[in-house]
């Protein structure tokens, strides 16, 4: 093709381009002045004439504009009938190209005459399409074969029609720029050349046939999974020459046809959809153009799609199949936080935090297919819903209505979820075409759970990465180790991490993130650990107590003025901490009948402040399971001035340098470190039997335990409640930013060495507040290079030293690194006793009660108080001996309870000579959430 034709070919995409654009134009400018019973009859008129101009210009052109035109004539959902009706025609009825052209091609490629190849050979192609022509042909052998051959010089006609493609959607995005389609015309670039080779096409028609079991060999693939579908055997191939089996089928769009042979329709797309989730899902390999002409139906029953062309077929990597699994998902169960993790692990970046608006697009590209006649009302809705997302970006960025076109809330978009994207709408118009109604989230969901059950692997017996791969830091680390693989899938995801006189003892991560998350939990990990919050906030209050902002002996009353109402004058600060407050069961009527009112950080304030005691203060020691959190809120905010999150990284995450591993409401942009909570389904019923302990709150008692149980991670691993401020229940944490909190109180809150250099990445590096990727500076990881999973290509090679203290620390010198200076979070000599309720604070606590100020106390075998700390319904907990300078955390993510985590805290303890707290005993006294956490026995 020479330059004259190049530039000729050129000039009349763009002018059709420009008259098209000014058309529509135009039209949109005079409806507004037209009645609305005519602009209906105004609008069609014009979607004819423009649907004949794009059809007489492909037709012209051929080459890749027959592909666009055969994507177009797929999107009955979205497109007016005037194009559909138009443009099918281009699916498989192309002018043919010459027989003599043909020929020769044959030949030259296969280096034989027609005779030596062929006993028949059909010279009418039964189908021409925009790469190649079909024909009909007999081998030698006596075989019945389709012969596809590459028309001549369309390489060249390619691959400058992708560059006037390209052109025009840069033109697009700059006349209108909320139409930005550059990452789908960069990807299409990329993978439309690869349909030029059919040796390529001959494998990738292998690949699949093989993945879909098409060759009718069983395999170990899930028999729930298995698709019904028919593919073509590969008999030869060459660059340009492909000859497969010839099978008699019926076209898509041969109603008459489908009809007559009594073919479901509905059968056969649901199939087809099938066919895909298995390729996409399971396979991670699949064919990127699904139109109707690449799909036929077998004529003999039971029918069966029969799929064709594989020219164009997509490669994925196994994380992107996993977060496309996810993604899927997400938006099949409303989950925020899985789909912008699953954002995350697909490179996919947004430039500002709108999950409400990103599911109500995401969700879009899995709704259900409609038929033709709806697709009118369907695009109404899709434009209402646009108008409403753009209105909301205009608001939160304060925009212009101009500024507001050339904003494009996506930052990076990958590759590969372009064709994905283009291959569910291919399908969606395929069922409108076929007048047909597919439910995708119903169709795709057993294939997406299962890639991402198959990534989970066969659990820690038989992945050897199921232990992050961090050094370990003891024997009792080794040893541990041991111990959780022995536990088996009593674990999904855990963190463990210990301090034994001021040093790193234990620091691992085991298994992975969720039930559908398999990726593997690191040290950086963040699990919701619930009431293992309420020992952090109360070490809000005493730095604010030590600061002079607070007294414990103060009525909350002279501090928050709205909370000296309704009888509650002489609460004071001791008997929250304390829990005898009386307000055990606040706002647990108003929980019954919102729970997402708890999201709302002002309102539930209010609600407390207006709240009434059922008991006198300081009579009864009473669990303020949830109450406790808001209470110490509004005590915190009042005596400091300040906000909440503003106190909690004063007090607690910059001096002990944690920053991006504790939170009480989780910032944007650290959903694709969470850990999803789930129900160990088996300890379940044992709720039932504990269900009518009194001194389990009474809300608790009256309700059906097991089934507020299972509501627990359903709600908790929402987004709304992972991001407010619940500070009794909805901390979210890494076992090492716990247990450095510990390891600091457990000395009187002295600021412990920092953490351990075998930790990677390392505790504190992360950012505490992620900024958006287009206001994010990048850094180098302290000039190391790192690897795929995180980890810095640091020699783990180890010595084991042996101390005095009965254990063994490996490579005791990673503990001991230089601190600019020595600095404390509490100034008070008696802190352990203000914590514990104990000395001069004894009067502040009621006697013999579980708690002291703030934190579990818990007696050993010796009787001695000297451990405290607080543990969370599901098994996480974090606390401190200060007698024997240790501190411990544990996280899990597999609520039940607690057999884990007592097992563990009995291993170390027994192993480094601590005494065991009761708390973690079998028949010890339990603090109120541990009576959930252990075996009733």
């Amino acid at each position: 093709m020479g330059w004259g034709n190049i530039y000729k070919r050129r000039l009349k995409v763009f002018t059709v381009a420009l008259v098209i654009y000014l058309d529509y134009k135009t039209v949109e400018r005079r409806v507004k002045w037209v009645k609305r019973a005519k602009k209906s009859a105004i609008w069609e008129k014009t979607h004819e004439r423009n649907a004949k101009r794009v059809l007489n210009l492909i037709i012209e052109l051929k080459g890749l504009w027959v592909k666009l035109g055969q994507y177009l004539s797929t999107r009955a959902d979205v497109l007016p009938e005037a194009y559909i009706s138009l443009l099918k025609q281009l699916q498989d009825s192309l002018p043919p190209r010459p027989l003599e052209e043909v020929c020769r091609t044959i030949q030259r490629e296969l280096g034989k005459p027609m005779d030596d190849l062929f006993s028949d050979f059909v010279n009418q192609p039964i189908a021409t399409a925009s790469i190649a022509q079909v024909h009909r042909a007999t081998l030698k052998d006596g075989r019945e074969v389709v012969v596809k051959v590459q028309h001549y010089d369309i390489k060249e006609i390619i691959l400058e029609d992708l560059k006037n493609a390209k052109a025009i959607v840069d033109w697009i995005a700059w006349a209108e720029p909320q139409y930005d389609f550059s990452p789908m015309i960069d990807e299409w670039c990329r993978e439309a050349p690869k349909e030029l080779d059919f040796n390529q096409e001959a494998e990738n028609t292998r690949t699949v046939a093989k993945n879909l079991c098409c060759n009718g060999l069983d395999d170990n693939t899930d028999h729930g999974n298995r698709v019904n579908v028919l593919i073509p055997e590969v008999i030869l191939s060459s660059e340009k020459v492909l000859i497969l089996e010839y099978m008699d089928g019926i076209r898509l769009n041969d109603s008459e046809s489908l009809e007559a042979y009594g073919v479901d329709k509905q059968k056969i797309v649901e199939e087809i959809t099938r066919a895909y989730a298995h390729q996409i899902y399971l396979d991670g390999f699949f064919n990127g153009d699904p139109h109707p002409g690449n799909f036929l139906v077998s004529k003999e029953p039971p029918h069966r799609p029969i799929l064709l062309d594989f020219g164009l077929t997509k490669s994925i990597s196994s994380a992107m199949k996993r977060a496309l699994a996810k993604m899927f998902l997400a938006c099949a169960e409303g989950n925020h936080v899985a789909l912008l993790s699953s954002f995350e692990e697909m490179g996919l970046k947004l430039r500002l935090d709108m999950p409400e608006q990103v599911m109500d697009v995401a969700t879009v590209f899995f709704r259900n297919s409609t038929p033709p006649q709806e697709a009118q009302e369907t695009m109404k809705n899709l434009a209402e819903q646009r108008e409403k997302n753009l209105k909301f970006l205009q608001e939160k960025m304060n925009l212009d209505k101009k500024q507001i076109k050339n904003f494009n809330p996506v930052d990076a978009f990958p590759g590969d979820a372009v064709i994905f994207m283009r291959v569910l709408n291919l399908l969606r118009g395929l069922s409108s075409t076929l007048n047909t109604r597919i439910v995708y989230l119903d169709i795709m969901k057993p294939f997406a759970e299962s890639t991402l059950r198959e990534s989970m692997g066969s659990g820690p017996e038989m992945s050897k990465q199921w232990i992050f791969n961090t050094p370990v830091h003891s024997d009792v680390e080794a040893k541990l180790r041991q111990h959780l693989i022995e536990l088996g899938d009593k674990i999904l995801g855990i963190q463990v991490c210990a301090y034994k006189d001021g040093k790193v003892v234990i620091d691992t991560a085991a298994g992975v993130l969720g039930k559908y998350d398999p990726r593997p939990v690191q040290p950086d990990s963040l699990f919701p650990v619930f009431s293992v919050t309420k020992g952090i906030t109360a070490g809000m209050v005493h730095w604010l107590v030590d600061k002079g902002k607070l007294k414990l002996e103060e009525n909350i009353a002279n501090i928050w003025p709205d909370f000296g109402t309704n009888k509650k004058e002489l609460i004071k600060v001791h008997h929250v901490l304390n829990h005898t407050s009386g307000l055990h069961n606040a706002m647990a009527d108003l929980q019954m009948a919102n729970a997402l009112l708890m999201c709302d950080w002002d309102e539930s304030l209010r609600h407390i402040a207006n709240s009434v005691p059922q008991t006198e203060p300081g009579s009864q020691q009473i669990y303020h399971y949830l109450s406790f959190g808001w209470l110490c809120g509004g005590i915190i905010e009042h005596a400091s001035g300040k906000k909440f999150q503003q106190v909690l990284e004063e007090a607690i995450i910059h001096p002990l340098n944690i920053e991006g591993e504790l939170y009480i409401g989780i910032p944007p942009g650290v959903e694709s470190r969470l850990a999803t909570l789930t129900l160990d389904t088996v300890e379940l019923e044992k709720l039932a039997e504990i269900s009518s302990n009194p001194e389990l709150p009474v809300s608790l008692r009256q309700g059906n335990l097991a089934e507020m149980a299972t509501g627990l991670p359903i709600i908790f691993n929402t987004l709304n409640v992972r991001r407010a401020i619940i500070p009794a229940a909805n901390g979210h944490c890494s076992a090492r930013a716990l247990a450095r909190y510990y390891a600091a109180l457990a000395i009187g809150g002295v600021i412990p060495p920092l953490h351990s250099l075998h930790s990677e990445p390392p505790l504190g590096s992360h950012v505490h507040i992620p900024k958006l990727p287009s206001l994010k500076t990048k850094k180098k990881k302290n000039g190391k290079q790192m690897t795929s999973n995180g980890n810095s290509n640091t020699d783990h090679s180890s010595r084991i030293t042996t101390n005095n203290k009965g254990y063994s620390l490996i490579d005791d010198n990673a503990n001991e690194i230089a601190i600019t200076k020595t600095s404390k979070m509490f100034i008070n000599p008696k802190i352990h006793d203000s914590f514990m309720g104990l000395g001069d604070y004894e009067n502040l606590v009621l006697p013999g009660g579980k708690f002291g100020l703030g934190f579990r106390r818990f007696q050993s075998a010796t009787g001695k108080l000297t451990t405290f700390g607080h543990s969370g319904v599901g098994g996480s907990t974090g606390f401190c001996d200060i007698e024997h300078d240790f501190a411990i955390a544990v996280t899990v993510n597999k609520m039940s309870m607690g057999g884990v985590t007592r097992s563990i805290i009995q291993l170390v303890c027994s192993e480094l000579n601590v005494p065991l707290p009761d708390e973690f005993s079998s028949f010890g006294e339990k603090g109120p959430d541990m009576q959930l956490n252990l075996n009733v026995s």
